[in-house]
C-alpha cells in the first residue's frame, strides 16, 4: 500500500485551506461536511466558497500566506496552481509534522482525498494513491448502485443498540454473530423498505430473547481455488469474511488469505513433501476443538477440498464429533491450470476422457495403474508429481505409451508467476532439468497438449 487508509475526526477542529478558487471550493465542501472549521488564505475568493465559510463559521484571510498560519491547524490543503509556492507550503507543513495535501500533486502529499461513498455512519473511501483519481470515482459510482442509501439508517439503528448489545453479551464472538444475523435478516429488510419503527421493535425483541450461550460452532470446508482470488465463489468469500478461525494450507495464496476477516485467528496447517506443520490427525482435532468452543471455522484448502485435499477425512472426524459443517467447492488445479495454460482437457479430436492422478508416490514407489493410463484418447493430469516426474514418465513408457506422447508442465498456474513448458515423454525430463520449474506444478499428458502453442493466452512472456 502506498497509503494507509485512515479516518480523521475533524468536528470543531481548525483546518488551513490555501487557495480560493473552484478546486478549493470542492475541498471545503468535504471539510465542512466533516464538521471542520475552515480557514482560507487567498487574495480572492470564489463566491460560493465565501457563502460556505459564512454558513459554517469559517474564516477568510485575504492576504499572503505566512508560516504562522500553520499554527494550531489539524490539516493543511494547498489548492493553488503555483507548484513552487505549493512546495514551500509542503516543506513547512512537513517540518511541523502536519498532514498536508497539495491538490493534484501526489509527490507533495502526506495524505490524499479518496473518492467517498457516504452512508454515514458508514463511510467508504476509495483511493488510487493519486495515480488514477478518475478510476477511483468510477468505482465509487458502481458502489453507489450496489449499496442502498438506507444503509445509513441501518448504521444509525446499530449505533443506538450498540451499548445494549455489548451489555447483553459478554462474548465478542456472540456479539458478532448477533449483529451478522441482524444485518442479513428480516430487520435489515425492514430498514431497507423504510419501516424503521418495525425494525427497531424487531431488534429489541431479538435482543430480549437471545441466548448468551455460544453453543457449538460450525466448520466450513472451503476450496480456495488455484491462487487467483477472482476465481473464488461468492459463497467462499462470504464464509471467509464471517469466520472466527481460519485453518489454511500452503497452497492458499496470500491474495486469497487477504480476503479473510481481518481479526480472524489465522492458523497455518500446511504440508510440504516430507514436512507437515501439523499432522492430519492434529488438524482434525483442531477443527473439532475450535468448533466446540463456539467458533465458526473455515478450513481453507487450495483447489477443491475433495480433489486430493483430504476433505473427506476431515468431514468424517467432524461427523463423528457431531459438528455441523458445510462444503464449498473450489476450482481444482486441473481445471484452472489447464485453462490458464491454454490446454483443453478434452477435445473431440484428441481426448474423450480425463483421469486425475496423484503424483505423491509413497516411498518413491508407484502403485499406479500405468497400464490403464497407457490407453489412447484420454488426458492424464498428475497432481503433486513434479518431484517424481522421471518415475511417472518411466511408468508410462514401460506400459506402452508412445515416447512421442505430448506432455506439459504448468508451474504456479493461474498466478502471475505461471510458467509452462511442453515436450514429449522422451524429452520432458531433460527439459525440466534445464528449466527447473518450481512447485506447485501440474503435469498434463495427452495429445491435447498440441493445442497449447495456439491457445496460450495468460502470462506468455516468460
Amino acid at each position: 500500500m502506498d497509503y494507509l487508509p485512515l479516518f480523521f475526526r475533524l468536528q470543531g477542529r481548525s483546518l488551513l485551506l490555501i487557495g480560493g478558487g473552484e478546486v478549493a471550493l470542492r475541498k471545503a465542501r468535504l471539510l465542512v461536511r466533516a464538521g471542520a472549521r475552515v480557514e482560507v488564505v487567498a487574495h480572492e475568493l470564489h463566491p460560493e466558497l465565501q457563502q460556505l465559510l459564512d454558513d459554517h463559521q469559517g474564516q477568510w484571510l485575504a492576504r499572503e500566506f505566512l508560516s504562522e498560519h500553520l499554527d494550531g491547524q489539524a490539516l493543511v490543503i494547498a489548492a493553488t496552481d503555483d507548484r513552487t509556492f505549493n512546495r514551500r507550503v509542503y516543506e513547512e507543513a512537513v517540518a511541523r509534522q502536519l498532514a498536508i495535501n497539495v491538490v493534484d500533486d501526489p509527490a507533495l502529499c502526506t495524505f490524499v482525498f479518496p473518492a467517498i461513498l457516504d452512508r454515514s455512519p458508514l463511510v467508504i473511501g476509495i483511493s488510487s494513491s493519486g495515480k488514477a483519481p478518475v478510476l477511483a470515482r468510477l468505482l465509487r459510482a458502481k458502489l453507489e448502485t450496489w449499496i442502498p442509501s438506507r444503509y445509513s439508517d441501518l448504521g444509525q439503528l446499530a449505533g443506538r443498540f450498540r451499548e445494549a448489545v455489548k451489555q447483553r453479551f459478554g462474548s465478542i464472538n456472540r456479539r458478532r454473530k448477533f449483529w451478522e444475523d441482524t444485518f442479513s435478516g428480516t430487520i435489515a429488510e425492514r430498514v431497507f423498505s423504510g419501516q424503521m419503527q418495525e425494525a427497531e421493535k424487531l431488534l429489541q425483541e431479538q435482543l430480549d430473547k437471545a441466548d448468551e450461550e455460544t453453543g457449538v460452532g460450525e466448520v466450513y470446508l472451503v476450496g480456495a481455488g488455484p491462487g487467483d482470488p477472482e476465481l473464488l465463489t461468492f459463497k467462499a468469500l462470504r464464509l471467509m469474511q464471517q469466520a472466527d478461525v481460519v485453518l489454511y494450507d500452503r497452497l492458499v495464496s496470500a491474495e486469497v488469505l487477504d480476503l479473510c476477516r481481518r481479526d480472524a485467528e489465522m492458523i497455518y496447517v500446511g504440508k510440504k513433501r516430507d514436512h507437515h506443520s501439523l499432522p492430519q490427525e492434529g488438524i482434525n482435532r483442531l477443527l473439532v476443538d475450535k468448533a466446540r468452543a463456539g467458533h465458526r471455522v473455515v478450513r481453507l484448502k487450495g483447489g477443491d477440498p475433495f480433489v486430493f485435499g483430504r476433505g473427506g477425512e476431515e468431514l468424517e472426524e467432524l461427523k463423528g464429533a457431531g459438528i455441523p459443517f458445510q462444503v464449498v467447492p473450489g476450482i481444482t488445479a486441473a481445471n484452472a491450470c489447464s485453462a490458464y495454460a491454454g490446454i483443453p482437457l478434452t477435445h473431440r479430436d484428441y481426448a474423450q476422457s480425463v483421469k486425475l492422478v496423484t503424483g505423491q508416490l509413497k516411498n518413491r514407489t508407484s502403485e499406479l495403474n500405468f497400464e490403464e493410463m497407457a490407453d489412447p484418447n484420454q488426458t492424464l493430469v498428475f497432481y503433486m508429481g513434479l518431484h517424481t516426474l522421471e518415475l511417472i514418465v518411466q511408468g508410462l513408457l514401460e506400459k506402452g505409451k508412445p515416447a512421442t506422447t505430448r506432455i506439459a508442465l504448468v508451474s504456479q498456474g493461474s498466478t502471475p508467476q505461471q510458467r509452462v513448458i511442453t515436450g514429449t515423454l522422451e524429452t520432458i525430463v531433460a527439459q525440466q532439468q534445464e528449466a527447473q520449474l518450481p512447485a506447485p506444478a501440474l503435469i498434463i499428458v495427452g495429445e491435447v497438449v498440441e493445442l497449447q502453442p495456439r491457445l496460450a493466452w495468460f502470462n506468455t512472456n516468460y
